[in-house]
């Protein structure tokens, strides 16, 4: 069972990140949100796997997790990395391309992606697919490979091809299996990312996939030009009180410390059917004084009161505190929360901002945060068609959050379904996807959309 999947049942289907802060609008009326591009399924993609990442051009760049072409073995179709040029005039159409179609494991190739893409100062993209590649994986059966971290590189000539590039196959064992969430990177150019299976440690937590429970990994580029990139193990995932399943979307402090979460593990309160699977942890990893390692360090467990399945994702504001959400878990009725984790006295203190409640508020948040200039917190909510919503800081120190719901999404022709990171562009507009919905016609319920939304 994969994270989405947990609280995806009832409600639908399955960097160098820049973040751009604008002014603050203080209007609390409901946004307007225009889909910028529905997904058709073959050849332009469909079920955009994270969100978009801009270039310096102002040029939209994402993944999809299927669609592309239907010759890849294993769950999906082979999935898509494609750009969104913006329009020349105000209220022009933005312009799709394909950039690279994946070809899978029998071209030792990735398939399916299952992150969205980071970029470089170059243009270069970077990005992970939960299968292909060259190792040996099977899934029921077939040769469906382990997940890859692939580059795709822009050409040094306008209209020639971009360029992709493996720059690492997993192979399924102690190096880890389905390559799952979005990469970062540090300031040496090192790529940090999790795999949900794999890493030799922990027996219970996917039969389907071989039961062990994930890695934390790190890839450092060639000394030398034209050399192969190295993948290093930071950690792997036992389950039982350590976390299961790693959910990608990690982020960094100026300590090179690595911080994520699992969406199981950590303890054995929360039951979904597959046996007392835990309710995920809140992890950091540091690197030793010596250099030999890295020790791992559960910052918090969560008991489903405070929180179940957090979603990767994290990230901190300008005093060190980290914020994420769960999509699950909370007061109430255990629709999903947004929490802060800050430091006091040595030990990480959680605040739950918000829990939602499933009225007009939704519930079920699968994505992460982001903040404006002002402080206050921008996330979407994905059940029924999903929506997208703010928090606003109390006025006092120990005051109440603020709820508004910004966009409510209707489903095709409109998007559906949105679990991916908001990024602001100068203007002050959010852009992500929906994972379905949308006016394609070749998925139930529509391919998925880029879109944007704006006060």
């Amino acid at each position: 069972m994969t994270p989405k999947e947990r609280f995806s049942r009832a409600s639908g289907p399955l960097l160098l990140f820049v973040l751009i802060l604008p002014l603050a609008s203080t209007a609390s009326a409901e946004w307007n949100e225009k889909v910028l591009y529905s997904f058709q399924g073959i050849p332009d993609g469909a079920v955009p796997a994270g969100g978009v990442v801009f270039d310096k051009a102002g040029n939209l760049y994402g993944a999809t997790g299927d669609g592309g072409a239907s010759t890849c073995e294993g769950p999906g179709q082979c999935g898509t990395v494609y750009q969104l040029k913006p329009p020349a005039q105000k209220g022009g159409l933005w312009k799709e391309t394909v950039l690279y179609i994946f070809k899978g494991h029998a071209h030792n190739d990735g398939a399916t992606p299952e992150g969205g893409l980071v970029i470089d100062q170059a243009g270069n993209l970077y990005g992970t697919t939960g299968y292909g590649g060259s190792g040996p994986c099977l899934l029921l059966g077939a040769a469906v490979g382990c997940g890859a971290v692939y580059e795709l590189s822009p050409p040094a000539k306008q209209g020639d091809p971009w360029k992709e590039k493996v720059l690492y196959s997993f192979q399924g064992g102690k190096d880890g299996f389905v390559a799952s969430g979005d990469l970062v990177f540090d300031k040496a150019g090192n790529l940090y990312g999790a795999t949900l299976f794999g890493g030799g440690k922990g027996t219970t937590c996917d039969s389907l996939y071989g039961g062990q429970c994930g890695t934390v990994f790190k890839l450092s580029p060639p000394k030398t030009k034209g050399g192969h990139w190295t993948e290093k193990v930071l950690h792997s995932f036992a389950g039982g009180t350590d976390g299961a399943n790693p959910n990608g979307g990690l982020v960094l402090d100026s300590k090179r410390a690595v911080y994520g979460t699992t969406t199981i593990g950590g303890n054995q309160l929360c039951n979904f059917g597959n046996g007392n699977l835990g309710c995920g942890i809140v992890f950091r990893l540091s690197p030793m004084i010596d250099g030999t390692g890295w020790t791992e360090s559960v910052i918090h467990r969560f008991n489903e009161t405070d929180g179940d399945g957090p979603n990767g994702g994290l990230i901190f504001d300008t005093t060190g505190q980290l914020y994420g959400t769960a999509g699950g878990g909370g007061r109430g009725n255990g629709l999903g929360v947004v929490f802060r984790f800050a430091l006091a006295q040595g030990r990480w203190v959680e605040t739950m901002l918000y829990s939602f409640q499933g009225g007009s508020d939704g519930r079920n948040p699968l994505g992460p945060v982001t903040f404006d200039a002002a402080g206050n917190i921008y996330g979407t909510t994905s059940y029924g068609a999903g929506a997208v919503f703010r928090l606003s800081p109390p006025a006092q120190r120990d005051g109440r959050w603020h709820f508004n719901t910004l966009y409510s999404f209707q489903g095709s022709p409109d998007g559906r379904y949105p679990t991916a990171r908001l990024i602001w562009d100068k203007r002050g507009q959010l852009f992500s996807t929906t994972e379905v919905g949308g006016e394609g016609q070749a998925c139930d319920g529509g391919c998925g959309t880029v879109f944007e939304t704006s006060p």
